[in-house]
């Protein structure tokens, strides 16, 4: 499982021109789902995302989660950060789970962060997407589990 993080202010999801998620202050989460991932992986990310000390303390330091912070989460599937780039130009998936096992463990994810105290909102699915967001620092991280 993969994921890649960015410190907001704030973040929001839009499709079909509706707000599907969006959150505050805290963490956009593009969540990756590989073939070999199970629900304890999810789990597993979710604690870890929840816990990573990514956020200033009053020295300025990176020293406080987003547990913390009192901060929430937007989730987005995003099967793309499994790309593979290495021969011509035309990406390839292959290295993503297919679609219903990436649904089902998306949604193990996003309960588990539930789970631990985060409000979360999600993007849908499978759906086109547009984004909006506000990069805090910019900090950009990438996990994988």
């Amino acid at each position: 499982m993969r994921a890649t993080l960015q410190r907001v202010t704030r973040a929001t999801c839009t499709v079909g021109g509706e707000v599907t998620g969006q959150t505050g202050p805290g963490l956009l989460v593009l969540l990756g789902v590989a073939p070999g991932d199970t629900a304890e992986t999810a789990r597993a990310l979710a604690t870890k995302i929840a816990k990573l000390r990514i956020f200033n303390d009053e020295n300025g330091k990176m020293n406080r989660s987003v547990l913390d912070i009192g901060g929430g989460v937007l989730s987005v599937s995003q099967f793309t950060l499994y790309a593979d780039t290495r021969s011509g130009n035309r990406p390839s998936f292959t290295g993503a789970a297919p679609p219903e096992q990436a649904r089902t463990l998306y949604g193990t994810f996003n309960a588990a962060l539930r789970g631990l105290g985060l409000p979360v909102g999600e993007g849908v699915f499978g759906a086109h997407m547009v984004l909006d967001l506000t990069n805090d620092g910019p900090v950009t991280l990438t996990l994988d589990l």
